[in-house]
């Protein structure tokens, strides 16, 4: 009988091994590259491109309205604050030793003729200072007379005016801003008269008047025209090369990057994302690095896990045929020690299932939590006498130790499914002596209280303590059937607790076992 119960097993585990890679291969299938969708956008080469023409496009138009369009009110307008300037210095210098040598400097300097009179009466004034500097000054060839309607002009507007005419050929003289027909003449001999009134440290009336002619712009205009239409090239030729360097430069280790993201969608995890050049691209270089290390240790995981998924389950769907095939050949066989073997395997085969699907539940958001008000001591040591047939039948030695009757308000089902699998996974990793130690400890500061679960086993590597919560991790590579259970007990140990709102924990170093723990609020009497 043992020799068709290990010839069946071996034919099982043959066929089952065949289902697993034929498994694996499809998955490989699934997992090649479809066909690609390249994106039909602009490259990046002439978006840099096009913004660069639109900043050249906004400077040529700013340089266009100011050099073309308002040159001539700019021009005016400093010409206009130019001759201000010029008065208010000459008026705060009236009194100095070197008016003279001031005014003189200041008139050549600017092209303003300078004229100033100390005023006897309305009608009368005495010339005390004047620099002809234009080749025909208004106030140096004008009539006498006109000089006191300057100053009659400048009294009336409160000590200051300021005057425009243009010459009129027809006439042969200026004629006055105020006049209609100023705006009819040609603005190519402008001319600008400022008046002053002021008084001395003698107490004396002091006109200061200045003339200055404002330039015609039309020859400059044209000029700037022609200037702007080579700049205009100049700059457009420009955009376009330095969009190809920066874009170049830019797009190079993108185009790398992109290179192999693509062969890490194919699953090739030896890629080497390395870029040099912007921090922004260095970063995205660093997450697919990381995003390559997590994936290849996820891919590992997922292959890891149907190994030993397809182990866990082809044992238990071996000896279940088996001995079906040897109690329907054999007769005598027909015991209930062997139904009995069936059943424990169908049992573990459920408890594999339900497992899994606690897993993927409990990760996927969709369990809820159903709190209430229970004893964890009475529900621990309930518990407990679920494994008195295991201890009897081999020889496990469980104990609790428990100082108070500790109630807590949470959900009962979840709570106590992180409990079995704490002590499940202390009864695969347990020492040769078989013991198993749960404690209850209170931390009365904190209000909350712990479960240990401790194992006389070969105990964890430290460098290894924080690996065993992820999903599917196992220390040794070698595959251990559980002795309850199904392996996967720390995963759905983490995975509780953190939607039960409490924390877990592992102590442990090689040789000395290992302690497993958690804990939660409990409620004060």
């Amino acid at each position: 009988m043992k020799r068709i119960i290990k010839f069946t097993e071996k034919k099982k585990a043959c066929r089952k091994q065949k289902i697993t890679d034929d498994t694996i291969s499809k998955e490989r299938a699934y997992a090649a590259p479809k066909k690609e969708h390249f994106h039909k956008g602009v490259k990046i080469k002439w978006h840099i491109f096009l913004w660069f023409s639109l900043f050249t496009a906004i400077v040529l138009i700013i340089l266009w309205l100011c050099q073309v369009v308002f040159l001539d009110a700019i021009y005016k307008n400093i010409k206009t604050n130019e001759i201000t300037r010029t008065a208010s210095l000459l008026k705060n210098s009236i009194d100095n030793s070197d008016f003279d040598t001031l005014a003189e400097t200041v008139s050549r300097k600017n092209d303003i003729c300078l004229l100033i009179l100390r005023m006897t009466n309305d009608k009368e004034a005495i010339e005390i200072f004047s620099v002809e500097a234009l080749r025909s000054c208004l106030i140096h060839n004008a009539e006498k007379n006109s000089i006191f309607v300057f100053y009659d002009s400048a009294k009336n507007a409160g000590g200051s005016s300021i005057q425009h005419f243009r010459y009129s050929s027809e006439r042969r003289s200026y004629i006055s801003s105020e006049s209609a027909l100023y705006e009819l003449l040609p603005a190519d001999n402008e001319s600008i008269i400022y008046s002053e009134i002021t008084t001395d440290s003698h107490g004396n009336t002091i006109l200061i008047l200045l003339n200055s002619v404002i330039s015609p712009v039309n020859a400059t205009v044209s000029t700037l025209n022609r200037l702007l239409s080579v700049i205009s090239v100049v700059l457009v030729l420009l955009a376009l090369i330095m969009s190809l360097l920066i874009s170049r430069k830019i797009a190079k280790p993108i185009v790398k990057l992109s290179s192999g993201a693509k062969q890490l969608a194919t699953g090739n995890y030896n890629v080497n994302f390395t870029a040099s050049g912007y921090r922004e691209i260095g970063e995205l270089a660093r997450a697919l690095d990381y995003a390559e290390h997590e994936l290849s240790k996820v891919d590992a995981l997922r292959r890891e896990l149907i190994a030993n998924i397809s182990h866990d389950l082809r044992t238990p769907l071996t000896m279940i045929s088996g001995y079906a095939e040897i109690m329907r050949d054999i007769p005598d066989e027909n015991s209930p020690e062997n139904l009995q073997i069936i059943i424990d395997e169908s049992n573990r085969l459920t408890s594999l299932v339900n497992d899994v699907l606690d897993i993927s539940k409990l990760e996927a958001g969709v369990r809820t939590v159903t709190p209430s008000c229970f004893s964890l001591t009475a529900a621990i040591k309930t518990a407990l006498l679920r494994y008195n047939k295991l201890m009897e039948q081999k020889g496990y030695i469980i104990t609790f130790d428990a100082q108070n009757d500790i109630t807590v308000n949470t959900d009962k089902t979840l709570l106590m499914q992180v409990f079995y699998n704490l002590v499940n996974n202390a009864l695969t990793y347990t020492g040769v002596d078989k013991r198993i130690y749960v404690s209850q400890t209170v931390n009365e500061e904190d209000n909350r209280v712990r479960i240990s679960v401790t194992d006389t086993g070969d105990g964890i590597a430290p460098e290894k303590l924080h690996l065993i919560w992820d999903r599917y991790y196992k220390v040794d590579k070698v595959h251990k059937r559980a002795a309850v259970g199904t392996g996967l007990g720390l995963s759905i140990v983490r995975s509780t607790m953190d939607l039960l709102g409490g924390s877990y924990g592992v102590s442990s170093s090689l040789g000395n076992g290992s302690t497993f723990w958690f804990e939660i609020t409990y409620e004060k009497q």
